[in-house]
Formats: C-alpha cells, sequence, structure tokens
C-alpha cells in the first residue's frame, strides 16, 4: 500500500539538511516560519504541493501548542513516516534550545552587571511594544463580533484582575463559544480527503508512538527530584491548553514560575527579550525558565516535556480531527478561545508595561517598535529586537 512518504520522493538526507537550516533561521515569530516553509517546501523544492501543504496546516492550526513547530514535525511525517516527523519537529527546535542555553547561562553569570542592565532597558521597552501589535493584530482578525468582544474583555479582566487560572479562561471561553459563536466562522474551512495510509494504520502505528514517545518520558520523570518533577508535570500541563500561540500562555507560565520560586519578574521579561532575538517558536521561553529554576537538568525537563504532547497530537490525531474541521461547534468552541486569548494577550502588555516603562525614553522605543510592526508588515519582529539593543547601547555609552 502506498504511503504518503512513498509517494513524496525527497531523500531523507535532503530533509534533515533543510529542517536543520531552518532551525537557525525560523526568525519572525510562527507567520515568518511558516512563510518559511512554504516558499523552501512547496515553491523552491516542490516537495509536495499547495494543497497537501494547507491541509497540514490547517490540523496544525486547531491544536494546542506552536503550530509552526507542529507543521514542521506534521510535513516531516508525510515525507519520511514517525522519523521524518521526529526529525523535523527536534531541528526545528534544538538550535534555538542551545543558544537559549547559552544565554541564560551567560546571563546568571553575568547578567547583573550595570552594562547588561543597560542592554537590556531598551530590549524590555521594546517586547512591550511586540506583545501590543500582537494584541491589535490578533484581535483585528479574531473579533468579528459583539460576544467576541465581551469574551476578549472577560479574558482581559479575569487574567489581570480577578487572578483566574489560564486553562480555566481557555476552556469557559471555548464553552460560551459553543453557544454564542458556533454560527461565526472567520475562515473558510476546508474539508480534507484523508489518504489511505492514515485510516488504515494508525491504530497500529499509535501504540508504537504512544510507547516510543511516552516511555522515556515516564522513565525519565520517575527518576526526578521533586523541583524538576514539579517541572514536568507543569509544563505539560501548559502545552495541553497553549491556544492561541506562545503569547497566551506566557502569563500562566511566568505567573507560576514567579510562585514556585523559580525566577524574579526581571529575569521573567529580560528571558523573554532574550528569547525574542532567537529563531524557533516563542514557547522556547521554557528552557529560559527551567534553566532560571534548575539550571541545565531543568532546561531540559521544560523544553521535553513542552514538546512531548506536540509530537503525539501530530502522530495519533490528525486522521481524526482533520474529519472535524466543518464542525460548526468545535468552530464556536475554537473562535471563544481566540476571542478570550486577546484579552489575556493585553493583560500580558500591561504587566510588561509596568515593569519595563522606568523613563519617558523607554516608552518611547516601546511606542516606536509598535509603530514599526504595526505599519510595516514586512519587518521582522528581530530588527524590532534589534533597535532595543542598539537603544541600549546608545544608553550605556552616554550615561
Amino acid at each position: 500500500m502506498e504511503t504518503p512518504h512513498q509517494r513524496i520522493k525527497v531523500p531523507f538526507k535532503d530533509a534533515s539538511r533543510f529542517w536543520l537550516k531552518l532551525g537557525f533561521i525560523s526568525f519572525g515569530g510562527p507567520a515568518g516560519q511558516i512563510a518559511m516553509m512554504h516558499r523552501e517546501v512547496v515553491e523552491r523544492r516542490r516537495w509536495m504541493d499547495e494543497e497537501r501543504f494547507l491541509h497540514a496546516l490547517n490540523y496544525c492550526m486547531l491544536l494546542p501548542g506552536p503550530e509552526a513547530q507542529q507543521l514542521a514535525t506534521y510535513l516531516g511525517y508525510l515525507m519520511h513516516g514517525i522519523r521524518g516527523g521526529l526529525v523535523a519537529g527536534l531541528l526545528f527546535v534544538l538550535p534555538s534550545f542551545f543558544i537559549l542555553l547559552g544565554l541564560a547561562w551567560a546571563y546568571r553569570t553575568y547578567g547583573h552587571l550595570p552594562a547588561l542592565a543597560e542592554l537590556f532597558w531598551g530590549l524590555r521597552a521594546v517586547v512591550v511594544g511586540i506583545v501590543a501589535a500582537a494584541v491589535l493584530k490578533i484581535g483585528q482578525r479574531a473579533l468579528k463580533s459583539p460576544p467576541a468582544y465581551l469574551l476578549a474583555i472577560a479574558g482581559f479582566v479575569g487574567m489581570q484582575f480577578l487572578g483566574i487560572p489560564f486553562p480555566i479562561i481557555v476552556f469557559a471561553a471555548g464553552l460560551l463559544g459553543l453557544v454564542l459563536l458556533r454560527h461565526q466562522t472567520s475562515k473558510t474551512i476546508t474539508q480534507i480527503v484523508l489518504p489511505p495510509f492514515f485510516v488504515t494504520s494508525i491504530a497500529s502505528k499509535a501504540s508504537a508512538t504512544t510507547l516510543a514517545l511516552a516511555a522515556p518520558a515516564a522513565a525519565v520523570t520517575a527518576g526526578l527530584g521533586a523541583t524538576l518533577l514539579t517541572m514536568a508535570w507543569f509544563f505539560t500541563s501548559a502545552a495541553l491548553v497553549t491556544f492561541g500561540g506562545a503569547y497566551a500562555v506566557l502569563p500562566y507560565v511566568a505567573k507560576h514560575a514567579e510562585e514556585f520560586g523559580w525566577m524574579t519578574q526581571k529575569e521573567m521579561i529580560d528571558g523573554l527579550a532574550l528569547t525574542e532575538t532567537t529563531p524557533g517558536p516563542l514557547i522556547m521561553y521554557v528552557t529560559w525558565v527551567g534553566y532560571m529554576g534548575a539550571g541545565v537538568a531543568g532546561a531540559v525537563i521544560a523544553t521535553f516535556f513542552t514538546f512531548l504532547p506536540s509530537f503525539l497530537f501530530i502522530f495519533l490525531g490528525a486522521p481524526y480531527v482533520e474529519r472535524l474541521r466543518g464542525n460548526r461547534y468545535v468552530a464556536g468552541f475554537l473562535s471563544g478561545v481566540t476571542a478570550a486569548v486577546v484579552g489575556v494577550i493585553l493583560s500580558l502588555a500591561v504587566h510588561l508595561g509596568q515593569i519595563a516603562f522606568k523613563d519617558l525614553w523607554s516608552l518611547v522605543l516601546a511606542l516606536t517598535a509598535f509603530i514599526l510592526l504595526m505599519w510595516w508588515p514586512k519587518l521582522n519582529v528581530v530588527w524590532a529586537v534589534l533597535m532595543g539593543l542598539g537603544a541600549g547601547l546608545i544608553r550605556l555609552v552616554l550615561l
């Protein structure tokens, strides 16, 4: 029987080299990363056609977790089965992991020097502008009706003033969306005709894949100390509620990291600023959090358990979730979640602004980053971050 990875004739070595390269150049957040994959996989290399690429993207947008990393895993799976998905998903994040590990070590070793404090001053302000731009852009796409605006406001109030946990906000908004937004669809739903391979062999592969990924996780967890065990369970739960992108779950991660004593508010925002400068998905911020809490072991545990659910979703769920895309109740649930996420991200922007705005110049820098990102759509977010770093260098020289 013909399988997807038999029908797409791509040498495994060529694909592996591409995924490694992508891991080093995948700046610009999920939109930029998905655009890079489309250009290389569909347009330039012609490894698959437009329809198949969009089918994979449609599925990944339904899942909690980093959609760009999940898309890379899905495309790798289509080309070379489970080993292709593992290689693609891992190489997409490993460069960022090692870069952030080095930055976290340098920060812990030298981060309290006055010179670095001035550099981070500019980065902190720019991050506020980046998050504010994300609120507006996501809101323009997600808030199409009065009920959607009400869910966004409720998400902001619940997160900012009532201290409601992020997962409760997410699932409550989804349930309300079932009632209020099930007739509203923000995009055309594509019906998928599944390849025979997925339908006939998924049952036999499901148990093998689950054991291959979950058994090592169980073995690792059994040997952890109290702090690392807490990290394993926490980052697994965070991964399962990461609807709406990394910005939506950052308040949840940051709040609990402070409560657990893993890092301070200053370390939180400095880590976010540095994560913005690295390739890979923004959820790689968990590597920073893990290192601040328990060194290299913490970074490994946080990253491993954050991405483990993503691999399981791709390998086990694709054949069945695709069939639900035309269901109006599923569409309503996801619309409700997306609306509430807008309010949650706004809460994050306010929280970061309270930390970053120490003088008039930091406010001006944040506004400049916001204006550039909003009115210059093709500007890579890395340039905005470098602008903040440059402002910090100028401040360091002048002071």
